[in-house]
């Protein structure tokens, strides 16, 4: 939807799956959508029967070929999605069917739908506010519980009604400070400057909870980047298909298998984990595993969490900790710790991990540790978790793990959790704003510079609902939608 498009028209949209399918839908919205429909439907005459009512018949030509046995549902203004005229031919879902039905609407009058064009009608006729409309998109894309979850409480108007809070206690002030400007001369000061510090003080505290939970939004509706990583033949390929409980990568005693990254999705407890397999960390043997090498540093710098996995009865605490001041630099990498093989080792002890001063750790790499990389804040005995790969033992209590450091927390699904990018933007630059606002009352600015701070932050908040808004922006978000939505 690069411009808006022309909203005096009638749309028609495929509003199902491309494809052979039993059924498929064939949307029509706007002034003429019931009119057009009857032209098409041979059965009761659509325009005399109620809303919300359905109604089989027959989908003929103007020749009066039969297409298909059809039901249209019709649904009247403003009682439908879009808040127009609306019409749903459902039929059997053959694509030529589907195609002809769409191409005699077009014929008597209707024009082809843009990306998003229903929901977008929706929106400029109140059905929803630009949040909401936005939800739509995110329950259609989600695919776990935990983002389904999160874009029906946006849906239902949870977010819309925090952000309506906002705005409408900051409104209240803002209107006396613009008063104030109107009596300049008489200096009377209608907002009282201690009531309007508390307030911006307590907007901008619910801001920064909501900018918090963009983290965790994010990683519900887009998946948990996690990265599984180290040396070669630590059995990386053995936990990932362990974790998938399917033999997705192959496994060989042979150094250097795994070249490339291989990803999957594991969905633990409604949240996805996107689990990227790497080549092993070492000194690469020829070109070829030199790039896999280096394939696997970038895709654990890009990681929300790491898997650093070992083999507890080849490799050496000095191996480890080598390893793991690699990744010293990525603070906001979360790491855990898969001692694997324990079946080789029973005797292998995890807290041996936490003491950089044991035997066979190096002098030089002990005074490195202890002066660069505190081990206490970046590993506890918590996230080292020993396994057996090989056997699949302890890999419930892995996941368990993975669970609980990607959400930092029990999620709260009656809280309002941010899950769009724009969203998170916006709130941003409304705290900014609201931060000049206190920066203004704390150094005595005059009431037109606090009335300015105050309608910026006003801006950025209408943002989000669509209450202010210019038609790049409209048209960015609707052009991701699919065609028929």
């Amino acid at each position: 939807m690069a411009s808006l498009p022309d909203l005096s028209s009638t749309i028609v949209a495929l509003a199902t799956p491309p494809g052979v399918g039993a059924i498929g839908i064939v949307r029509l919205s706007g002034a003429r959508a019931i009119i057009i429909a009857d032209t098409v439907f041979k059965g009761k005459r659509l325009e005399n029967q109620p809303s919300h009512t359905a109604h089989f018949g027959k989908i003929e030509t103007p020749d009066g070929r039969v297409l298909d046995e059809a039901l249209v549902t019709v649904f009247k203004a403003p009682h439908s999605y879009t808040g127009e005229d609306t019409a749903e031919i459902s039929c059997h879902g053959s694509p030529y069917i589907l195609q002809e039905i769409i191409q005699l609407c077009l014929q008597h009058g209707a024009r082809m739908a843009e990306p998003g064009e229903f929901t977008f009608r929706a929106f400029l006729n109140g059905k929803m506010d630009l949040s909401q409309a936005e939800a739509v998109a995110d329950l259609i894309a989600s695919e776990s519980a935990a983002s389904h979850e999160v874009a029906m409480r946006q849906l239902r108007g949870g977010f819309k009604n925090e952000i309506q809070h906002l705005r409408e206690e900051l409104i209240h002030f803002a209107s006396l400070v613009e008063l104030e400007l109107d009596f300049a001369e008489e200096d009377v000061e209608f907002a009282d400057r201690s009531a309007l510090k508390a307030l911006v003080e307590r907007i901008r505290s619910a801001i920064q909870s909501l900018i918090r939970s963009f983290a965790l939004g994010n990683a519900l509706k887009s998946g948990v980047v996690t990265v599984i990583a180290g040396r070669p033949n630590a059995g990386k390929s053995t936990l990932l298909n362990a974790l998938l409980n399917e033999e997705r990568a192959i496994v060989s005693d042979i150094a250097g298998t795994t070249r490339d990254t291989i990803e999957e999705v594991l969905n633990i407890n409604g949240i996805r984990f996107r689990l990227i397999d790497t080549a092993g960390i070492r000194e690469a043997q020829d070109a070829i595993e030199a790039i896999g090498v280096q394939r696997t540093m970038e895709k654990i710098e890009q990681a929300s969490i790491l898997v650093y996995v070992w083999d507890v009865a080849g490799m050496t605490l000095a191996e480890v900790f080598q390893d793991l001041s690699n990744f010293q630099n990525l603070a906001n990498l979360k790491l855990l710790v898969a001692c694997n093989k324990m079946d080789k080792n029973p005797y292998f002890k995890t807290e041996w991990l936490l003491d950089p001063t044991l035997p066979d750790i190096h002098p030089y790499l002990t005074e490195q540790l202890s002066e660069s990389w505190k081990l206490s804040e970046s590993l506890t005995l918590e996230r080292i978790i020993p396994v057996s790969a090989k056997n699949a033992q302890n890999i419930d209590f892995l996941k368990e793990k993975l669970f609980e450091i990607a959400l930092g927390e029990d999620v709260n699904f009656e809280s309002t959790i941010v899950t769009n990018a724009r969203h998170h933007d916006a709130l941003r630059r409304a705290d900014e704003a609201l931060a000049d606002v206190l920066k203004g009352l704390e150094t005595g600015v005059t009431g037109d510079f606090v009335a300015q701070d105050i309608r910026r932050s006003l801006a950025y908040l209408s943002e989000i609902s669509g209450d202010v808004g210019v038609e790049d922006i409209l048209g960015n978000i609707f052009s991701k939608f699919c065609i028929g939505k």
